[in-house]
């Protein structure tokens, strides 16, 4: 979800001003005042309606209107079924998150789906190949991987996004964890009705707040869109071509080499074990040729020689590994997370019919939030990396961290945190308390 010189002067006067995050910062202040006073049902809703009120001086800034003000929140109240809210008063539960960090590699990367997506995506390709070719041509970003972000995103504009846009962030900008970017997040949505960009019944989004084909939190709504069509209208919602050039545009912002590949499933030799995992380990693929590693079928690996590749084994040894390259940092820099961005790779390929994959997913058990940060709490306790902080996600350093704990206990590293790994760090690290 995410500019190039191709950014609009609109979008740069937009940044909000040193004035403007002043007023984010107090008015983020008063609004967690307003919360921790809302102890009644009532007292919750004035509370909201109070902190609605404190947004509008820094709306009016952005030349949102009143009338636009209070048309975008007749009838909103926080949504408290979020995700990734912080409610006083009530224990945190089992945080549902992203797709992206609850659910196993081979449920996320589901075969039947990508087969599904393909299809679809072949004939939309032949339906949008005008403006697909014109995508390759002037922005240089590869026609497959723009239908498969778009597939990903919102599978092919058939999934009815459940959220109004604007309810989502004001509950996010209230109660969630992020409460500054929801907060700018919202003003933006403000000012797209403002600007007629949409009208609030035409902004359905994901709970993040994100709405369109292609799904751009409203923000990206002033610096990506493209009116590819040349209808007039930048139109993110119904515009098959609008939506993919602005996609591309997006990832051409985030640095996409033209020609370059995203990402290959390989085959690993005996001598290249799974805590080479992640962009730590990157190195020239010739080095990589010379420690024996192979593509999938026997094929050639792509790229040049002197190009930086990495590892990526999203379920350690229980499941395919791939080499990835430096566009796949770009799809990373779209979505943060590893298996977003295998999954448009994936369906890319099976749309440009370049690659299936070669070995399959073993079952795995996916352990539970808090689980997941007891076993980064124990491994940080023995020095291992897993990375910024206790988040309860399973990324490349955290598989690595458990394989190379598994390693220091004589045991072949798989990569992947279990009930059986958590055990015997709990046997291994007896002086760590960790309150669940």
């Amino acid at each position: 979800m995410g500019a190039t010189g191709i950014c609009s002067s609109e979008g740069q006067a937009l940044t909000l001003s040193w004035r403007m995050k002043w007023l984010l910062r107090m008015s983020a202040a008063i609004g967690t005042l307003f919360v921790v006073l809302a102890h009644t049902s009532v007292g919750a809703d004035a509370a909201f309606r109070a902190w609605v009120e404190a947004l509008w001086p820094e709306a009016k800034t952005l030349g949102v209107s009143r009338a636009a003000f209070d048309l975008a929140f007749r009838g909103v109240e926080p949504d408290l079924t979020l995700p990734d809210l912080l409610i006083p008063g009530k224990v945190a539960k089992e945080r549902k998150g992203q797709a992206e960090f609850t659910k196993t590699p081979q449920q996320y990367l589901d075969e039947s789906y990508l087969a599904k997506l393909a299809v679809q995506g072949k004939a939309l390709r032949s339906q949008h190949q005008a403006a697909l070719n014109r995508v390759e041509r002037e922005l240089g970003v590869d026609r497959h991987i723009v239908l498969a972000i778009w597939g990903r995103e919102t599978a092919f504009g058939t999934y009815k996004l459940p959220h109004y846009a604007v309810k989502a962030l004001a509950t996010q900008a209230y109660l969630g964890r992020r409460k500054e970017m929801f907060r700018k997040e919202l003003l933006f949505a403000l000012k797209m009705i403002e600007d007629k960009l949409a009208a609030p019944e035409q902004m359905r989004s994901s709970w993040a707040g994100a709405m369109g084909l292609v799904q751009l939190m409203p923000s990206e709504f002033y610096l990506y869109p493209v009116d590819f069509d040349g209808d007039g209208r930048k139109d993110m919602f119904t515009s098959a071509p609008d939506a993919l050039a602005t996609a591309a545009k997006q990832l051409l912002a985030k640095g996409w080499k033209p020609g370059v590949p995203s990402a290959v499933e390989v085959r690993l030799p005996a001598n290249i074990d799974c805590t080479l995992d992640g962009p730590d380990n990157a190195r020239p693929l010739s080095e990589w040729q010379r420690l024996g590693l192979t593509a999938a079928f026997g094929k050639k690996l792509p790229g040049k020689p002197t190009e930086e590749a990495y590892l990526v084994l999203p379920a350690g040894t229980h499941g395919p590994a791939f080499l990835v390259y430096e566009n796949f940092k770009v799809l990373r820099a779209y979505n943060p997370s590893d298996l977003y961005a295998l999954f448009v790779a994936s369906l890319a390929d099976r749309i440009g019919d370049r690659w299936q994959l070669e070995r399959g997913w073993a079952p795995l058990q996916i352990l539970s939030t808090a689980e997941l940060e007891e076993v980064q709490t124990r491994l940080q306790a023995k020095r291992f990396d897993i990375g910024a902080k206790v988040d309860g996600k399973i990324g490349t350093k955290t598989r690595t961290a458990v394989g190379l704990f598994q390693k220091s206990i004589k045991q072949g590293p798989g990569c992947w945190p279990n009930a059986a790994l958590l055990n015997d760090l709990r046997r291994a690290t007896p002086e760590v308390v960790v309150r669940n």
